[in-house]
């Protein structure tokens, strides 16, 4: 694994986390924002996984 892979796979847990946290509590800006992290990890994961891929096929 790379470190894109990594961080963007810590984001999308901790933006996963805080999706939830905003649902239980009611707190929708929070939900929200977790959205977003959640969102943002998984295209930086992609590109890890991308970069990964082109440099196995090299």
């Amino acid at each position: 694994m790379n470190k894109d892979q990594i961080k963007g796979r810590v984001e999308e847990a901790k933006g996963q986390a805080k999706q939830t946290a905003g649902k239980v509590v009611g707190n929708e800006e929070l939900e929200v924002k977790g959205r977003a992290q959640k969102a943002g990890g998984k295209l930086q994961a992609g590109y890890g996984d991308l970069k990964k891929d082109i440099k196995d096929s090299t």
